[in-house]
């Protein structure tokens, strides 16, 4: 197994920093987060450098808020200084990670997507059913709360094998941490609310239901 060292400088670069941030703000120009991280660029991303430099840097809070597309989901976003930080770690551990990662996989991933995981289900059901002679069944499931439920000892562990940069690794740590830190309390309050919002949802149904 290939171990990697000497991480740090390319994740915390002021290149790969800006390069991060670039690729970031691509589709959020309309954000007024983003434009006011932006009306400061140099000095918001030579700030974070020092703080990463220096061994200083600590992520920040996170904001929640709902969606629904179309069920109800709970989004937690982090401020715009550590999604930068994001990408720039993330450009470097995908280059490690994704080769080990199944060709079946397709969420979230560089030129793989939704569409192009259809037409892999499609062609899967075709030649497992004999082009349609045969009874076949895929299984449609979800991981509820995904990242709620992530281990994080796990997930660390699995950084650990390949990551051997400790100051590159401890940055990782905080990241994960981060959202358990930020998030515990938060989304005990969130539950509550969740439970509100989805009764105030289906009352008018009901009611409507109860006229007719």
């Amino acid at each position: 197994m290939k171990i990697y060292k000497d991480l740090y400088w390319s994740i915390i670069s002021p290149q790969s920093l800006f390069r991060a941030w670039e690729i970031f703000k691509s589709d959020k120009k309309n954000k007024p987060d983003v434009a006011e991280f932006e009306l400061n660029l140099e000095q918001n991303i030579f700030n974070l450098f020092r703080d990463l430099k220096n061994e200083t840097y600590k992520h920040g809070p996170y904001k929640g808020f709902w969606i629904h597309d179309p069920k109800i989901r709970r989004i937690n976003k982090a401020i715009v200084r550590d999604r930068v930080l994001h990408h720039a770690t993330f450009s470097v551990l995908n280059k490690i990670f994704e080769p080990t990662f199944i060709n079946e996989s397709y969420s979230c991933r560089i030129n793989k997507g939704t569409h192009k995981g259809v037409e892999k289900v499609a062609n899967m059901l075709r030649e497992t059913s004999k082009n349609n002679t045969r009874q076949c069944y895929a299984l449609k499931c979800d991981v509820r709360k995904f990242f709620d439920s992530v281990d994080h000892q796990t997930l660390k562990d699995i950084l650990n094998r390949k990551i051997k940069d400790q100051k590159a690794f401890s940055l990782m740590e905080e990241i994960i941490e981060s959202y358990e830190k930020s998030g515990t309390c938060e989304r005990e309050r969130e539950r509550e609310r969740v439970k509100r919002c989805r009764f105030l949802l289906l009352t008018p149904a009901k009611e409507s239901l109860l006229a007719t």
